[in-house]
């Protein structure tokens, strides 16, 4: 089994291999900008799991104000990587990274992957009538 190891230093982030991965593959995304992806990450914490030769094979992006909210997002695991618990250690990295900060609330949406976040205590919103959306005009 390769081992892998979780980083969080921006620096450390293959921002080309992210777009690529986002732009192409996540439904959420299709179609995203390198600029966007970019701009994100920049004032984002950023998660990475790399190989031991270094190769970045999944990321997530979290999106907070340091002291009471924190958004997921954007949590993709390379496909030839898939099947490993990856998307769960991901999500333990994450839980640990906002407790540690002392952030209250974490949201993320998942169409799909509802298990993988399970396991580090995402449950789903209790009163989703509150919650509102704005999207800019087109």
């Amino acid at each position: 089994m390769t081992d892998y190891a979780i980083r969080t230093d921006l620096a450390d982030m293959d921002l080309d291999l992210v777009h690529e991965w986002l732009s192409t593959d996540a439904y959420w995304s299709l179609g995203r900008s390198r600029a966007a992806v970019g701009t994100a990450a920049e004032h984002s914490l950023n998660i990475g799991v790399f190989t031991a030769d270094g190769r970045q094979v999944a990321y997530a992006r979290v999106v907070t104000d340091h002291a009471t909210f924190a958004w997921l997002c954007d949590v993709y695991v390379d496909r030839d990587h898939r099947g490993r618990g990856l998307g769960k250690r991901l999500a333990a990295a994450v839980a640990q990274l906002v407790d540690e900060l002392g952030v209250g609330r974490t949201l993320l949406k998942t169409r799909d992957a509802h298990e993988v976040y399970a396991g580090s205590g995402f449950v789903p919103v209790p009163d989703p009538a509150g919650w509102m959306i704005r999207t800019p005009p087109v």
